[in-house]
Order: structure tokens, then sequence, then C-alpha cells
């Protein structure tokens, strides 16, 4: 199926790794030209080869960490408004409202929520005024399914679906659609730190943490190139009347 992305640009923030350089390939696959972002400018790099193997696109490096005040407006300088915007960065810790400090709480709010919150300010008012655009906001079941020890991340994700339903039915009126995914539990190096984390709450061990995937839905967690085919397909023309919507990727987990 043709997703109509050949020649458009997009950004993807955290696309060094995991789910936003599954989220790359993808977008590379369809033809769209690209603007990575991360903090470790070496494994954009990496990225950046392994992309150029899926598609002969352009790609652009964005080493950035946008949980630094300015650092949105920055990036948004630096590559221009695209047309496919996708927040995908973030790294919030697991642990319970016990184990987690006003600290640590607030520092990774700055990059997952507050990050989304300005590189969408940044993004949508010019693709409003140029009446089109779509933002897909990478967020997670934590925010739909919160759990006791996975709080801040539970918290801030719900914060985001909130943030990416009223924006997405206001958009609309401008041409730009704004909707978002839900991933569960995705294999990736971050989920297994997560659970890790888990592990240590639940079990005092954390050695213990594949305990706590062996019940998923199909007996497994999810493909990092599973969300990424979702996003690609929410970001194209084939889902112009998606906005202000929210797509669990959860296997049918939420009701099991």
């Amino acid at each position: 199926m043709d997703m109509g992305l050949s020649g458009k640009r997009v950004l993807i923030t955290g696309a060094s790794k995991g789910i936003g350089l599954a989220c790359a390939k993808a977008f590379a696959a369809e033809g769209a030209n690209l603007h990575i972002a991360s903090r470790d400018a070496a494994k954009l790099a990496e990225a950046k080869a392994e992309i150029l193997k899926v598609g002969k696109v352009d790609v652009t490096i964005h080493a950035c960490d946008l949980s630094k005040p300015g650092s949105a407006k920055a990036l948004a300088a630096a590559c221009g408004v695209p047309d496919v915007l996708v927040n995908n960065a973030g790294a919030i810790p697991g642990g319970s409202i016990e184990t987690i400090d006003e600290a640590r709480w607030r520092e990774s709010w700055e990059l997952k929520v507050f990050g989304y919150i300005n590189l969408t300010r940044e993004m949508l008012t010019p693709m409003m005024q140029r009446k089109s655009g779509v933002i897909v906001n990478v967020i997670g079941m934590a925010g739909v399914k919160p759990s006791f020890d996975y709080i801040c991340g539970a918290t801030a994700n719900a914060a985001l679906n909130a943030f990416t339903k009223g924006v997405g039915a206001g958009s609309v009126n401008h041409g730009v659609r704004v909707l978002g995914v839900n991933p569960a539990a995705t294999r990736t190096d971050r989920i297994i730190t997560l659970t890790k984390a888990r592990a240590k709450t639940t079990f005092g061990d954390e050695s213990r943490w594949e305990e706590l995937l062996a019940n998923m839905p199909f007996g497994r967690v999810a493909h990092a190139e599973e969300v990424a085919d979702t996003v690609v397909y929410c970001a194209s023309d084939r889902a112009s009347y998606l906005s202000g919507t929210m797509i669990d990727i959860d296997g049918g987990g939420l009701y099991r």
C-alpha cells in the first residue's frame, strides 16, 4: 500500500534507537526524507547509517537535549517546519512515588512532557498557517492503564493523552492533524531497564524482570517495528480523517 509519503519531510525525536529508530526506518522505506534528533551525536550517526540501508533518502542528524530551555526552538530553526513531526523522545524512570523524588520527577518530565509540548508549540502554528501537517505523539499505555510502580510515567502519559486529544480536536480547523499512539511494553533496551525496576519493587530482585512479561498478549511484548508501522499509517493520507485520536497498541492487554 502506497502511503503517499515519498519526498515528505519528517522530524523524529528520540530517533537514535528503539521505537524512534524503527519509525525512521519505516518512513525511509516509504521514501520520506528525515531529520532525526536525540542527545547522542555518535548514536545518531550510527542510526543514520542504518536508515540509509533501508532507503536512499536524505537524513539530517540533530544532536540536542530537548529537556533544556530553548532546545525545541533551536531544533525548529535548524530543520524548519516538516510535513510530519513524531514526538518520541522520553526517558521516565520506573518506581513508586516513594522512590522517585521531586527533582527526578521534574527532570524526566522536562523531556517527555514539556519536550512534546514545546516542540508541538514550535511546529503547530506554522503548520496551521500552511494548512497542512501531521503531528504523531508516541506516548505509552501507562497513561491509560496506570500502575503504582510506574507512577511518574503513568501520570506523564495521561497528561500527554489529554494534550494530544485537545490539540488534535482544534487543529483540524486549520488543516493539521494531531494524534498519538500508546505502545504497551515494546522490546527495546528501555523496556528492559524499566521492567528491571519493576521487578526490584515487586520481587526485590531485578534479575526476575522477565517474569513480569510472561503473561503478555500473544505471549510476547510488542516489536518496535509494529509500533513504527502504526505511526507511519497515522502520518499518511490513509489516516486523513484521524485527529485527536489515540491508538492503543497493546494486543488487547487493557482488557485482560
